[in-house]
């Protein structure tokens, strides 16, 4: 079974980074890049809120809530209203809290973005990503166990590894051209992303 990232990037990447790309100022395959080291974080911020505020109940809550397939029709009309946005929230609310804060200037700090244009990013993908997810539960009678069972594709009954095996893969994919400062990157997100799951593993 193809990982999450592996079936969003295939279906979306391509326009996701083109219009990145075209809001940022960055290049294409940058812009590639950020994908698969925010996705894990939402995914994390979702796993925290199920274990700590009510179990898939509360991920369907913030999928209803959040999450419209109807944003994977329009991610260049999302992207460019962020942009206006002068008061983005990467923590998005409480999801990530202030693991959103310092993953925004992280990449700030890696893509040469001053702060209030990097603080966008998070912002501009989480509808996309949560849109994504809530497409997943709802089509093909996935439903809501569908939806857990295949963010937990090694059937442990935690998306943890799998979620972190989501931020090895996007790290394994970036750039050569950014060469170590990547692999301190990655560090980074990969500590935000322990901070998210309060250190636990099981």
């Amino acid at each position: 079974m193809p990982s999450l990232l592996d079936e969003f990037m295939g279906s979306y990447g391509s326009e996701v980074s083109k219009q990145l790309s075209s809001n940022l100022g960055i290049d294409t395959n940058t812009a590639a890049q950020l994908i698969p080291q925010v996705a894990p974080l939402i995914l994390g911020g979702l796993k925290r809120q199920s274990e700590q505020r009510g179990g898939q109940p509360r991920v369907d809550h913030i999928l209803n809530k959040y999450g419209d397939p109807n944003a994977l029709n329009n991610i260049g009309g999302i992207f460019s209203d962020m942009m206006g946005n002068k008061q983005p929230d990467p923590r998005l609310g409480g999801l990530l809290g202030d693991s959103g804060v310092q993953a925004s200037d992280m990449m700030a700090n890696q893509l040469n973005l001053n702060s209030d244009m990097a603080a966008k990013i998070i912002p501009m993908l989480a509808p996309v990503i949560l849109g994504f997810l809530t497409q997943k539960r709802d089509t093909g009678g996935m439903g809501s166990n569908g939806l857990a069972s295949f963010l937990d594709q090694n059937g442990d009954g935690s998306i943890l590894d799998d979620v972190a095996g989501m931020l090895l893969q996007g790290m394994a994919g970036g750039g050569a051209a950014s060469g170590g400062r990547r692999q301190s990157g990655g560090g980074l997100l990969g500590s935000l992303l322990g901070g998210l799951f309060g250190g636990k593993r099981r």
